[in-house]
């Protein structure tokens, strides 16, 4: 019985805040918009039966997806952006963790405190600080001019660049922490040896560290690119009206169409794409747990 209700409650933990919420909408997107409340239909009734409730059910707005470029060609920006993003924040990130794993044991509580410190302010003034830093105004360009290395301001605000520096600074801890807890158990002593047996520094960082630090890598990327892709925030406030992002069209579609069918349907799509990558962590979580036991 004790095993029995260790077992019940992450399934129903699953059924009631995933797979309950995923079937209503899943059959919004299988409705018709309407001027009602709530604006769509049909609506269940006891007196028509569930069937002929199903029956009036249809993809019609999968099917619209496909006839409007505007969605393919959210997906395909969100998809390049959340990709650049996910690369530039390990480039950022790597070194960092690096740097965290290799200094004094009695650091370490502090360099980590430093890493996950921004969480405590909200992550919407967070975002909405970097448009007093990137606007024509803003302290970059101030700085930038007084420094003589432009001669006049940037336009960076509302553009991709400043998306992705809103991602990268936003998601970075994300990354840090999974490569830090793969290079902190990293057995110093294999470095050694592979120096011993020729290796120059960076040949053995090359050989020895980064294939070690895999997985904290592979984590990482995933933990930055799966929320990336379905980003909002980031790309309403730094990107402008010019950033194509899926996550923009569906707050249009729910928010001010008020096309309700039509955006669950976009959401649905939105979700199809991220299992693939999900699928992927989970396979990578499995092997890594087999090959530490």
């Amino acid at each position: 019985m004790r095993r029995f209700l260790l077992i019940a409650f992450p399934y129903a933990w699953l059924l009631a805040l995933f797979l309950i919420p995923f079937a209503i909408v899943l059959k919004i997107s299988l409705s018709d918009v309407a001027l009602a409340r709530p604006p769509y239909m049909p609506q269940f009734s006891w007196d028509e039966g569930i069937g002929a409730f199903i029956r009036e059910l249809d993809f019609e707005n999968f099917v619209f997806l496909t006839t409007d470029s505007l969605y393919w060609k959210a997906y395909l920006s969100s998809l390049q952006i959340a990709l650049i993003s996910t690369v530039l924040t390990l480039f950022v990130g790597y070194p960092i963790a690096y740097g965290m794993a290799r200094a004094p044991e009695a650091w370490r509580p502090t360099l980590m405190m430093l890493v996950i410190l921004p969480f405590w302010t909200s992550f919407l003034i967070r975002v909405y600080a970097w448009r007093g830093i990137l606007s024509q105004e803003g302290y970059l360009n101030q700085v930038l001019l007084w420094l003589g290395v432009i001669h006049e301001p940037l336009t960076i605000l509302n553009t991709n660049i400043a998306v992705y520096i809103g991602v990268v600074y936003t998601y970075l801890p994300f990354m840090i922490l999974p490569i830090y807890a793969a290079l902190e158990k990293l057995d110093a002593s294999l470095i050694e040896a592979a120096e011993d047996l020729g290796c120059s520094r960076a040949s053995a960082f090359w050989l020895v560290t980064i294939p070690l630090s895999r997985p904290g890598i592979v984590a990482g990327c995933f933990l930055v690119f799966i929320p990336t892709l379905g980003e909002f925030v980031i790309p309403s406030l730094l990107g402008g009206s010019g950033t194509l992002m899926i996550g923009k069209v569906l707050w249009e579609e729910f928010f001010n169409n008020r096309d309700w069918p039509v955006a669950s349907a976009v959401a649905i799509i939105l979700l199809l794409i991220l299992v693939v990558p999900i699928v992927l962590f989970q396979k990578n979580q499995q092997r890594q747990a087999e090959a530490d036991t």
